[in-house]
């Protein structure tokens, strides 16, 4: 079915009158009956009648006329969209990134790129979740980009196949402890010190987890895992419940009355942060826009020595 007979039926319909409908539509009178009569062909009903010297839709062309009009006006809708899209000045970012994120460099980066007068007709959709669902999204498309932790396996495939992996910054991991609890009123505290603590731990399917186990195995410490979850701040929960204590990137702003952080004295592995796409997927000007800015952003701000989130 050609889509400019479903336009030309969609003009005769409202005119109603051959000529008129032609002239309108910037063809010949015999162009458009050839494309009526092949609309009716295909479709095997008739879609107008005569009326005296006019014409006017019969009682299947008034149904056919009403899917017309929606289809036509979605088509209308969708060019709209696309020309928005591609326009890098008012185009839309499907944005996700791990919890702790959200907390400074997320909102940082996103006042800071709305701030510049190109970028203040540009929006955001935001989730937020674990590095390992982040991934498994982004590969199907729900995000565009993504901010988390360097995941190496993805559904059995190698995550380096399938994404690129840019480092924009880096996070220190603290020792969270309950404000009553004896390690809380150390002046210094070294990684031995936890060894016989009860620990709260991120759960396996956690970017993070690997790197926890990596920083207590530089003591050959074997964890004493009392609970294992998903999220910083359940994690903060449970501290502060006095259930253990935990390996957690830095919250700036927490709540200092819930728990106490800790700078761990003897660690020196810190949590790599990556802003993340697929590979060689079309990406809107906008999207392209925002992740240059993202990284720039973050050379800037965040790669001398001491400079974490």
């Amino acid at each position: 079915m050609n889509l400019r007979h479903l336009v030309f039926f969609k003009e005769l319909a409202r005119t109603q009158h051959m000529s008129q409908a032609a002239e309108n539509l910037g063809i010949s009178q015999p162009s458009l009956s050839y494309a009526i009569k092949k609309l009716e062909e295909e479709l095997q009903v008739p879609l107008f009648e005569p009326d005296g010297r006019n014409i006017r839709l019969t009682n299947l062309g008034e149904t056919y006329l009403k899917y017309v009009t929606v289809a036509l006006n979605n088509l209308d809708e969708g060019d709209e969209l696309l020309s928005q899209l591609i326009n890098p000045n008012t185009g839309h970012i499907n944005l996700g990134f791990t919890y702790t994120l959200g907390q400074r460099l997320v909102p940082e980066l996103i006042q800071n790129f709305s701030a510049q007068s190109q970028n203040q007709k540009i929006t955001f959709s935001l989730g937020q979740s674990n590095s390992q669902d982040l991934l498994d999204e982004l590969n199907n498309e729900k995000y565009d980009l993504v901010l988390a932790s360097q995941v190496t396996q993805l559904h059995d495939q190698d995550t380096e196949r399938l994404f690129s992996f840019y480092p924009i910054v880096q996070q220190e991991i603290v020792v969270a402890i309950p404000n009553q609890h004896p390690l809380a009123q150390k002046p210094h505290i070294y990684l031995n010190d936890l060894k016989d603590e009860p620990l709260i731990m991120f759960s396996q399917n956690s970017g993070l987890r690997p790197l926890i186990d990596k920083i207590l195995a530089q003591k050959r410490i074997r964890p004493h895992i009392k609970f294992q979850v998903e999220e910083d701040y359940t994690m903060v929960g449970f501290v502060q419940r006095g259930l253990g204590v935990a390996l957690i990137p830095n919250l700036p702003q927490l709540d200092p009355s819930a728990v106490t952080l800790r700078h761990l004295e003897d660690n020196q592995l810190e949590h790599e942060l990556y802003l993340i796409s697929r590979q060689n997927n079309f990406m809107t000007p906008s999207v392209q826009r925002f992740q240059e800015f993202v990284r720039q952003y973050c050379w800037q701000h965040f790669t001398q020595p001491q400079q974490l989130i």
